[in-house]
């Protein structure tokens, strides 16, 4: 007796043929996906490497020019704190840190630095009177600020023997070793810009400085009742390493 099979057995549904379509869709999509992707990092590992090879082009020509030297740098610093609250006489502290020479022609050039430096002052008379009821400190009472200094000078090159320097300097407040108010609240601001002057004696790769820098910021970060702007002589050596 003969057999007879459903017709839709051996034959594939409509829902068969949708369910492929969309799987081979969807592989096509991951695939182009994929494809984009990889596309996508080989373009951006390419940026990466010409900037890289730009970058080291760039300081290659830099630090082969007649120009360029870098250095590092260290000396004393005099200071004080303009303002009633302090006293008048200059104190010693330090300064340590690195310079980068960059020469236009033989007589114009920039001097960027970073340098750690220590100002240390006194209280004076005046912080009770001001700050009478908030204020903790007494006369005498020691406060030490240690600044991240970063001028960046223009060099101007009297010879080969002369070098004078000008321009401004942000300083960063790193920490302080004070006590100021009774709350044990930061007496001092944590920025600071100031203009910067002075010479250097070029020994061959020794350099022997002096600079004095005025505060234009008031560092007070208590009120206005009292402006208090550092002020800093430096003087010290410097050694040319590059």
């Amino acid at each position: 007796m003969p057999s007879f099979s459903s017709p839709n057995a051996s034959q594939p549904t409509i829902l068969d043929f949708l369910l492929t379509i969309l799987i081979r869709n969807w592989s096509l999509k991951q695939m182009i996906m994929a494809q984009q992707l990889n596309y996508i990092n080989k373009t951006t590992n390419m940026k990466k490497i010409i900037l890289a090879a730009l970058a080291i082009i760039a300081f290659s020509t830099i630090t082969k020019a007649q120009g360029f030297h870098l250095g590092v740098k260290g000396g004393a610093n005099m200071n004080k704190i303009e303002g009633q609250s302090f006293k008048d006489g200059f104190n010693f502290g330090y300064q340590l840190g690195g310079f980068m020479e960059i020469d236009f022609n033989k007589k114009i050039g920039i001097q960027p630095e970073i340098l750690f430096s220590q100002t240390n002052t006194k209280v004076g008379n005046g912080f009770q009177d001001i700050y009478d009821g908030i204020g903790s400190a007494i006369t005498g009472d020691e406060v030490t600020l240690n600044y991240l200094n970063i001028p960046v000078l223009l060099r101007i090159n009297a010879g080969k023997l002369l070098t004078f320097q000008v321009g401004p300097q942000y300083s960063i407040l790193v920490n302080d070793k004070e006590n100021l108010l009774e709350n044990g609240a930061n007496a001092f601001k944590k920025g600071d810009f100031a203009a910067v002057a002075g010479a250097q004696i070029n020994l061959g790769t020794l350099k022997v400085y002096v600079r004095y820098n005025i505060g234009l910021s008031n560092i007070n970060d208590i009120d206005n009742k009292d402006k208090w702007k550092n002020q800093q002589l430096q003087f010290g050596v410097g050694l040319r390493i590059l």
